[in-house]
């Protein structure tokens, strides 16, 4: 095999979770690029139905599938269905996530439940589905989006339960690559920085002192620069690689 063979995911079934749009469609489209087969989800079909098209106008295989990851059931029909239509899944890419500002004192129980149940359990349930075949299968690539906000507080707006939501994924993205190794899954993490996206406008000028101007490169991220990452933590590629929290951030962290 060659090094470009190496990043190749031809023959292969991969899975992305909110990839109707933003980070999740690039993502969906890397992957497709590499070769695999995508499933495309989001919460309603519409949305899923027009990513998989363009994706399938640019000659990759898409299958839509309408998910809320919050909802077990959901996930498990998701699971079968994919498995069904495309085969067994290979890759696993938990985008799907949710970020509301809000003040600790101002932040009420079940706006805090609603982002740990998209961000954190949907995950969990997403993993879980997906784990338990590739343990039947003997192996598989899970690779988790987390972010910088594990590892800083943001500012000026504060967000909490998206902060916590987002370290308890790199946590168990750790817990899930010591068990699951043996079993040939290999479960790793994705930490970007601030990224365009239409969810995330950092292009205004008013988020320039706070989302551009600490980075060492000075510039915000595009969607697309993250999917070579995916691609390389989904592969053979990355083949010795478990249990890692890859931070793509323009040097947001280093200071």
């Amino acid at each position: 095999m060659t090094v470009l063979d190496s990043f190749s995911l031809q023959g292969k079934v991969a899975v992305v979770t909110g990839a109707s749009r933003g980070i999740g469609r690039a993502l969906a489209q890397a992957l497709g690029e590499a070769g695999a087969s995508v499933a495309v989800t989001a919460r309603t079909l519409e949305p899923a139905e027009r990513a998989a098209r363009e994706l399938q106008a640019a000659g990759i295989t898409a299958l839509p599938v309408s998910l809320d990851v919050t909802d077990s059931a959901q996930v498990d029909r998701m699971v079968e269905l994919v498995s069904e239509k495309l085969g067994p899944i290979d890759v696993l890419v938990n985008n799907a996530g949710i970020s509301i500002g809000r003040e600790a004192l101002d932040t009420p129980d079940e706006l805090w439940r609603e982002v740990l149940a998209t961000n954190l359990d949907g995950l969990w349930y997403c993993t879980k589905a997906v784990g338990a075949r590739m343990v039947e299968q003997g192996g598989g690539s899970i690779v988790n989006i987390g972010s910088m906000s594990a590892m800083i507080v943001n500012r000026p707006r504060w967000q909490p339960a998206y902060l916590a939501s987002k370290a308890a994924v790199h946590q168990l993205t750790k817990a899930l690559a010591a068990e699951w190794a043996p079993h040939g899954i290999r479960v790793n993490a994705l930490a970007p920085g601030y990224i365009l996206t239409e969810a995330s406008p950092v292009d205004q000028p008013e988020y320039r002192e706070w989302c551009v101007e600490p980075a060492a490169m000075k510039r915000y991220g595009l969607p697309e620069e993250l999917g070579p990452a995916v691609v390389f933590l989904a592969g053979q590629a990355s083949s010795f690689m478990t249990g890692s929290v890859v931070v793509i951030d323009g040097g947001f962290t280093l200071f």
